[in-house]
Formats: structure tokens, sequence, C-alpha cells
């Protein structure tokens, strides 16, 4: 699960008062009854050793990239802490499917090729017009929506100091929108926790 960064200290007295007394290793936390939450540390934040540290680093405004894409659609933006400050939203038309068989399948098929391509350079140019620039002050690039698109628009060349930043965490979200890409903003600063039940 994910937490804000802000709801850390109130999760941890939850997790105490249903578990019991936690010792920690590390970033995980053993409780008395045999639950133990492992936690990460938040995209673009340093390493920690301990959930003290990993409040106050998680609690620190960063400055992120994000990066949204799927079949035709992509959001690209920039957020200092939990503020949108810079962004860009795009949409193209890509056919979907088809039931028709023989060569106009075929043709389906090339002409959906060629609009995939086109949106995936369309992508690749507004994040390398807002991301490329801002590429050294970013802590981390936070990518989501289809990992395919994702992939092929960050295999540009020109892109590859901003695929350099990339962190690991992949946010699952629908197709690319203003107000989407405002609400990825609390999942690229969550600080996700594995919950192991006794």
């Amino acid at each position: 699960m994910d937490v804000a960064p802000e709801r850390l200290p109130r999760w941890l007295e939850n997790f105490e008062r249903r578990h019991g007394t936690y010792t920690e290793t590390g970033l995980t936390l053993i409780a008395e009854d045999g639950a133990t939450a492992a936690w990460q540390v938040p995209p673009g934040a340093p390493a920690v050793e301990t959930i003290a540290e990993l409040i106050t680093e998680a609690g620190k405004p960063r400055r992120l990239g994000l990066l949204l894409a799927r079949k035709g659609a992509v959001a690209v933006g920039i957020a200092e802490g939990d503020e949108l400050v810079v962004s860009k939203v795009d949409t193209h038309y890509v056919q979907g499917r088809t039931a028709a068989g023989g060569w106009s399948q075929q043709r389906f098929a090339r002409r959906r090729d060629n609009q995939a391509k086109a949106a995936t350079a369309d992508g690749a140019g507004i994040a390398g017009r807002i991301l490329l620039p801002e590429v050294r002050s970013l802590s981390a690039l936070v990518t989501g929506g289809d990992r395919t698109a994702v992939d092929a628009i960050l295999a540009a060349p020109p892109l590859a100091p901003v695929a350099a930043v990339r962190a690991e965490r992949f946010l699952d979200v629908p197709e690319p929108r203003h107000a989407v890409l405002v609400s990825a903003i609390a999942g690229a600063r969550s600080v996700s926790v594995l919950v192991k039940e006794p």
C-alpha cells in the first residue's frame, strides 16, 4: 500500500495499536504479534536506514517529473512537493482493433501502427520540451499508464538524460488527462509499505 508522507506518523501509531509494540530492523517493522511492515523510500528520496530518517526525507518537498502515457494519450508534468508547476497533455487518435479480415485487416493494422508511432513521437517531443530543460533539477521521473507506451517514448535518443532518472515506481492510472496528472502526484510522493499479517 502507499502512504502519504504526512500520514506516516499516524500510520505507525495505528500499526502499533493493532499489532503491539514493534522493533525496527532497518526499514522493516516487526510487531509483537508477528506482523511485519517493510518500507521503501519514495521516488527521488535518498537512501535511509531508519524509520525516523524515512519520515524526515519523505516529508521534504522534492521536484519530480511525471510521464503518463497510454495508447494515443500522454501527460507530462513537473511537480514541486504536492503542486503541479508545469504540464502538457495531448491526445492522438489511434484506431482500435477491427474484426475485418484479409487485406482490410492488414491495412487497418498498418494504419494503427502508423498512428501509434506518430503518437509516440509526439509524446517524446512533449516530454523533451517539458522535462529535458529541467532534468538536472529533478529528483526522479515517475511514470505510469501503459508500460509499453512509456518505454517507447523514453526510448527516443534525445530523452536518454530523462530516462536515466526514471524511478522504479510505475503508477496505475487511467487515460492521461490533466486531472489524472494532478492526482498522480500523490502516488509519486507516497511511501510504499508491504504489510504481512501474522
